[in-house]
Formats: structure tokens, sequence, C-alpha cells
């Protein structure tokens, strides 16, 4: 069963703009009804972590667990690269049109990774970013250079790898950014970031969790155990936290292992009338050739079965899950087909994505599993030994 992305009212795209408006920017308003006032606020963002994981597993995970639990949705597709450009920019995917794990751009012959802002399967791994500006690729501002227009100190706490990449300058532009390199440097940073002004907003990344998952799996001992160390650094976080501040913790999308892998570079009638196939196993961009749409999509559906969603263009668009507005710059984008899994099972390429074909863990899809993420909030003021006894 899916789970509708709630834009406008508990989506990732809501949750800054909340913030936001406790910090006093004008034009926000607290559509999560966080009613977080605090001067200085930290976002930590840990990739992998679905609500349905975390409420399984509260022994890994005390101090989270401790916090009033609270639920958002991802939204469409259930992947990183879409998710940041909804955290950053404060607007649904049909909006900021970082619409997929690879995409559609169109005059170009093989899709974009935004990820690494590079075309995929290129011979050529030559920088993009002089020829699709991300500034010009993404143009609305983000909600972090809102933030810093208004006054207000913004930082971004991630690994040096994301520093000046498209992505970052498409969707979490607007921030100093502070490179960490350790789990204790993360913490140091934060806590150094959070004190950079009267009024302070900071953002902060951590990624283990997501790569553990896909590696091993979300049901995995290994993944338990680095659940543990997000507990661990959401706790010490809190305990650095200056006494006028507030950490949220949130995450981008959750995680499901596959049972059944159906291989789009093995199976000669999923490929006929296919141009690109573009997003990851549990949602799949489908470009079909000319006129050949309507055709793909009986062939598709009938050999996949009710496990999973075949829909067009225009039926994915007006089912919502791109968000109430898609502009017609980013309908380009989107597949002429999009395929949602509605069970544990993907589509994969075996060919040309070997090693994404071969991970345990992926997500996309509108699953709880997948779309359900955890909103955690921490003040200050409130109960701080709860973090000091897991340091």
């Amino acid at each position: 069963m899916f789970v509708a992305p709630r834009y406008g009212t508990g989506s990732l795209a809501d949750l800054f703009p909340s913030v936001l408006a406790g910090l006093g920017v004008p034009g926000t308003d607290d559509r999560l009804g966080l009613e977080v006032t605090a001067a200085r606020v930290c976002v930590l963002l840990v990739d992998g972590l679905g609500a349905d994981a975390l409420a399984a597993n509260p022994a890994a995970a005390p101090f989270l667990s401790g916090l009033p639990p609270v639920t958002l949705t991802a939204g469409f597709p259930t992947t990183t690269a879409t998710s940041l450009g909804s955290l950053g920019v404060g607007v649904p995917p049909g909006e900021h049109g970082i619409v997929g794990y690879l995409l559609n751009i169109p005059g170009y012959e093989r899709l974009l990774n935004p990820l690494a802002w590079r075309l995929h399967g290129a011979a050529d791994k030559s920088d993009l970013r002089t020829e699709l500006v991300p500034e010009e690729f993404q143009p609305i501002p983000t909600v972090f250079e809102r933030a810093a227009a208004d006054g207000v100190a913004v930082a971004q706490v991630s690994p040096r790898y994301q520093e000046g990449t498209g992505l970052t300058r498409a969707v979490l532009r607007g921030c100093a950014f502070r490179p960490q390199v350790s789990f204790g440097d993360l913490v140091a940073t934060v806590a150094e970031a959070m004190r950079a002004g009267p009024r302070t907003l900071v953002y902060t990344y951590y990624g283990d969790l997501d790569l553990t998952g896909h590696v091993r799996g979300p049901s995995s001992l290994a993944w338990r155990c680095e659940l543990a160390n997000v507990d661990r650094l959401a706790a010490a976080i809190a305990e650095q936290l200056p006494p006028d501040a507030a950490l949220i913790i949130t995450a981008d999308h959750g995680m499901v292992e596959l049972e059944d892998r159906v291989d789009f570079d093995t199976t000669a009638v999923l490929r006929d009338g296919v141009r690109q196939l573009g997003g990851e196993a549990r949602a799949r961009h489908v470009y079909t050739r000319a006129g050949a749409a309507s055709d793909v999509a009986a062939t598709w559906q009938g050999m996949l079965g009710a496990d999973f969603a075949v829909l067009t263009r225009d039926e994915a668009v007006t089912s919502g899950w791109f968000g109430p507005r898609v502009t017609p710059a980013v309908a380009e984008r989107i597949g002429d087909l999009v395929v949602v899994s509605r069970a544990r099972r993907g589509i994969i390429r075996s060919g040309v994505e070997p090693l994404q074909s071969m991970l345990v863990g992926h997500h996309g899809s509108l699953t709880s599993a997948e779309m359900n993420v955890p909103l955690r909030v921490v003040h200050a003021a409130g109960p701080r030994n709860i973090g000091a006894h897991w340091l």
C-alpha cells in the first residue's frame, strides 16, 4: 500500500520553512506546527533512517526513541537527491526539479545523475557544472539563502566531498560550508557553528547508515549497530547545544530489502520501445521511443503484474506524487512512464548498473518503509542528561 506525500502539511519540504518561521524570517509559516522558537537551530539529516525501522529498533536507539515520535513523509521518489532538493529549497520535487536518481535532460542523450552532477554511463567524466549550471538548473532561492538574507548565520557541516558539488550548489547553496572528518569532528564543528551569531541555522548530514543499509540490508546486525552510532551522534550534538538552541533530527528516506529482481538488461520484452531507463530499482522513469508509450505500458504492466504500478507521466503528475504543481520544465524530466514497486521487488540493470544491482537495501518507492521518516526535536532547556548517559 502506497503512502501519499503530505506536501504542505507534513513533508520534508515543509521542515525548513517551519524552522525559518521560528527564527522570524519574513514570508515563512510554521507548516508543521513545530513551535520551535529557539534562536539557534541545528537540523541533522540521517541518510536512510526510515521511521518504521527506527520504531522497530528502540533498543539500538534509546535517545531517539525516548523523544516524542513524529513522522514526516519524504517526497517522490524516495531518494537522496530528490529529498535534499525538497529539504533545501522547501518545495516539492515538481518545483525544484530533482525528480529522481537518474533523469532525462532535454538535449542530452544520456541521463543526469544529480548526486554526482554528471551524465550516467558516459566515458567522459568531465565536470558539467559549467554546462548545466546548478543555480540555473534549480533557480528557486534555497531556504538557506532566505535565512541568510534576513541576517541568520547559516552553516552546513558535511563531508568535504559535498562541498561545491552540483547538487550542493543547486539545492543547498547559501551556507558557509564547514567540512567534517569524523564523528567527533562533526559534533565539535556543529557546536562551534551554532555559536556563530545571535540567530543561527546549521544543517548537518550523516551518511553511514544509508551505506550500511544498501550493502548489508536494513534488517542486519550491521545496520542496527550503525543505528546505535546515529543515536550516539544525536545525543552528543544535543549535549553541546547552547542554552537557546534546538536540535531537529530527520531523514531523507527509509529502505527495504529486495526479495526479487527483474533484470531489464536481460529481459528483451521490457526493452522494446524504450529509449532510456532512469530512476532506480524501485522507482523507474521509463523514457520511450516516439509513439511507443502505450504499448510499453501494456507490456510492462502485463509482465510485472500487480506488484508494480505503471503510470503515464500525466497520471503520475495528476496523482500528486511530485507535488501539487509541476512546472513544464520539470515535467520534461519525468519519464513517459513512471513504474513503482508495491512489493519487495525491483527492476535492476545488471549490465549497466552492476554495483547497484547487487545491493541488498533499496529505496525510491512510496511504501511506508521508504516514505515515512522520523522527526525528533530536542530543546536545550529540556532533559539534556538523557544524551549524556549515552556519550
